[in-house]
């Protein structure tokens, strides 16, 4: 299992961090398409599994803020 850490953040912090992962994933979906088109295929799966797990993060950060 993963070792965790807490960290106290303000609503207003917790947001930029969702907005911080929210353009870092968009780049990842590019870089997806990109490699696609170059038929990359493990950069695919490589920016693909990157991709979903920031946004497996970001839904659990949006979770928290919607409390």
């Amino acid at each position: 299992m993963a070792e965790t850490h807490t960290l106290t953040v303000t609503a207003e912090e917790l947001e930029m961090i969702i907005d911080a992962l929210e353009a870092d994933h968009e780049g990842y979906i590019e870089a997806v398409k990109e490699a696609r088109g170059n038929n990359a295929r493990e950069d695919v799966a490589t920016f693909g599994g990157a991709a979903e797990r920031i946004a497996a993060l970001m839904n659990r950060l949006q979770g928290m803020l919607d409390e």
